[in-house]
């Protein structure tokens, strides 16, 4: 006999005997009470089987030491714009260029805090940080801007770094830093 027939026939004679709305009802009040065995009661449940348990506190004895609680975390020191670059420069040679586009972006708002360009704000965007440095000097904006969009396209777009972008960062860098000394765009002064 299959599946489907025998399932049509024992829910026929059950209909027979019990009404269908109080055998649904059967069948609901018991998945309740399973449900509160197996919270109350978790002895009753299988060891391979999941279950909710109930941590209970038990009161520190008097001669327990005291808890260590970790001192607060004092923020990172600043570093110089020049040593987010030189540290692009490490990880672009070692190959991670990734991680180099971030520092050299690093180094590229560091040296417009430094310039007072820029009042740094935990958890500031790229968006935010252009935004935020063009009110003073528009000028700035469009290389600071290529720079978040190949940021944004590495570490957002999770798209894999190549020398070409660390090659694209340090050209932005290099016209952010003409813009701000006001140096030409041959390069550095005699």
């Amino acid at each position: 006999m299959s599946f489907s027939r025998w399932w049509t026939e024992t829910t026929a004679a059950l209909g027979d005997h019990v009404p269908l709305p109080l055998a649904a009802l059967l069948l609901v009040l018991a998945a309740v009470l399973v449900a509160v065995g197996w919270y109350a009661y978790p002895a009753w449940v299988p060891r391979r089987l999941p279950r909710l348990r109930r941590r209970r506190r038990e009161p520190a004895p008097a001669d327990a030491p005291a808890p260590v609680v970790p001192a607060p975390r004092e923020p990172e020191p600043e570093l110089p714009a020049a040593a987010y670059a030189s540290l692009a420069d490490r990880l672009a040679a070692e190959g991670r260029y990734a991680e180099a586009v971030r520092e050299r972006l690093r180094a590229m708002i560091r040296e417009l805090v430094a310039r007072r360009l820029l009042e740094p704000q935990p958890g500031m965007t790229v968006i935010e940080v252009v935004r935020a440095a063009t009110e003073h000097r528009p000028q700035v904006g469009p290389p600071l801007s290529a720079a978040g969009t190949v940021f944004s396209e590495i570490w957002y777009g999770q798209r894999p770094a190549t020398p070409e972008h660390d090659r694209r960062m340090r050209e932005h860098a290099a016209d952010l830093d003409r813009l701000l000394t006001g140096r030409p765009e041959d390069g550095p002064l005699p």
